[in-house]
């Protein structure tokens, strides 16, 4: 039996920002979708890289991000990014 994969890391500011814009969804979208405070999303967004979100919060936002076609893209592939997920 295989260990379970290692968590995700956590996704920066830029990330969040540059994955809505790639599927054109604005702040109330992921609020919408996330069932998170558009507060808590904009605040995210403003931190310089990292953000101040709660495990759970973090992985929410990935969670509704990867379900509308973004793949996240991790540090250690040459820097934290995003991409559309190819069909």
């Amino acid at each position: 039996m295989s260990p379970p994969p290692p968590p995700s890391p956590p996704l920066t500011s830029a990330q969040i920002r540059a994955a809505r814009a790639l599927i054109r969804w604005s702040a109330e979208d992921l609020a919408r979708h996330t069932a998170l405070s558009v507060t808590t999303i904009r605040r995210a967004e403003l931190m310089p890289s990292a953000t101040a979100l709660t495990r759970a919060n973090d992985q929410t936002i990935r969670r509704a991000l990867e379900q509308a076609g973004v793949e996240f893209i991790d540090s250690y592939n040459g820097g934290p990014g995003v991409r559309l997920r190819t069909p």
